[in-house]
């Protein structure tokens, strides 16, 4: 059965996967695990959702800050939503593979292939739009969890102490949202570079570098991280 797997692709189709998945990877662990502990939009985000924590507890009047995780919701909704139809849309392509496969051998740069190579990459865009969907739903239930802490906020005149640990609690819940929320996002970047295999492995693997190129600037360089980690 490997061996079949093996022989399906060309070698360069192989190596265009290693750099998609080790690309992926290695960005999502830098970003979150490495340097996002020190610099880039992440850090500075989880920073400004503290300070919200703080603000919130000083508030007699917490409505603001529940339809502010109202706004967040629904936009975490829409794209939990979105990815559903986009898995049932791949899905029910599967069920017309003859179809897809004239499709993609008409593209630009395209080769003829076999129908199990097409599947193989069909399915590989339903595992990570998934992979998206599981991360839109858990932020959402986070975000639901950051509701109930609103809800239950102490008032503002406890112990500086007890507030401040509210606000940690707060703000921590907020950023593991947060994270959620940009995995799923970055999940359909990938996806789009994915999408890019059924030309052949040179574009596959141009895209996936242009992607990682996009990601790098926007987290590190972008115009919006310094302007939100601007003291």
């Amino acid at each position: 059965m490997l061996q079949n797997l093996l022989a399906l692709f060309a070698i360069a189709d192989w190596i265009a996967l290693a750099i998609f998945a080790i690309g992926w990877f290695a960005y999502s662990l830098i970003t979150d695990r490495v340097a996002g502990a020190y610099n880039g939009l992440t850090p500075v985000t989880h920073r400004m959702r503290l300070d919200w924590g703080r603000q919130m507890l000083r508030r007699e009047n917490r409505i603001t800050d529940a339809s502010l995780i109202g706004n967040l919701m629904s936009s975490v909704s829409f794209y939990a939503n979105t990815t559903i139809y986009i898995i049932a849309g791949l899905l029910a392509v599967a069920g017309t593979l003859d179809k897809l496969i004239t499709f993609t051998t008409e593209l630009p740069f395209a080769r003829t292939v076999s129908p199990e190579i097409v599947e193989f990459k069909l399915f590989l865009l339903v595992g990570i739009f998934i992979f998206a969907y599981f991360k839109f739903t858990w932020c959402l239930r986070q975000f639901n969890f950051l509701s109930v802490l609103i809800g239950g906020a102490p008032p503002t005149s406890a112990a500086e102490e007890v507030l401040e640990r509210y606000a940690q609690r707060f703000g921590t819940l907020n950023a593991l949202a947060g994270d959620e929320f940009n995995r799923g996002i970055r999940a359909y970047y990938f996806g789009f570079a994915a999408i890019t295999w059924f030309l052949n492995a040179a574009v596959f693997m141009a895209f996936t570098v242009m992607i990682l190129i996009v990601l790098w600037r926007r987290d590190f360089h972008s115009h919006t991280y310094r302007a939100l980690g601007d003291p």
